[in-house]
């Protein structure tokens, strides 16, 4: 699944893994009952709802995807901790490599386990790598049934506004 990344973003948002529909198309948060574009928009990140087609449109507003582990899977709980470490690793020199002001981990428990962080709750972390600070936001996954698309929204408008200080 290639990421859509630059040099230099806002905010880098972070999957846990491909889904298959997402692996399928080549869009991330693609399969319908995913709520990540709808969330986006709401927040105020992006002016108008985008398409998972449309991913590549999020680097004109300093937005971009990438995932914490690249193997696809029909749902996040068949990955293993050792992927969950590795894809850490790799994040971090991601992020080190692109120097966005934000990395945005869409999933607690993803972040917790890549990071080793089992206290860890959404929003701000204290955690920074590099000069690119974390925060970690509710999975926008239709499995996620605890956060509605609103409280999500308020939680990633959270987010912009200090993407945007």
């Amino acid at each position: 699944m290639p990421d859509v990344v630059a040099d230099g973003l806002r905010v880098l948002f972070c999957g846990i893994n491909p889904g298959l529909m997402t692996a399928a198309t080549g869009h991330h948060f693609a399969r319908p009952g995913n709520r990540f574009w709808p969330v986006l928009h709401l927040s105020g990140f992006t002016p108008r709802l985008l398409k998972p087609s449309e991913q590549g449109e999020l680097l004109s507003h300093g937005l971009g995807i990438t995932n914490v582990v690249a193997r696809a899977t029909a749902r996040a709980d068949e990955l293993t901790n050792e992927e969950y470490a590795e894809g850490g690793r790799l994040l971090t020199a991601k992020v080190e490599l692109l120097r966005p002001r934000w990395l945005a981990v869409v999933g607690i428990t993803a972040y917790r386990a890549a990071f080793s962080d089992r206290k860890a709750e959404v929003g701000p972390q204290v955690r920074a790598i590099g000069e690119t600070r974390v925060w970690v936001l509710p999975n926008p996954s239709g499995l996620n049934a605890h956060w509605t698309a609103a409280t999500m929204a308020e939680e990633f408008a959270r987010l912009r506004v200090a993407a945007e200080a």
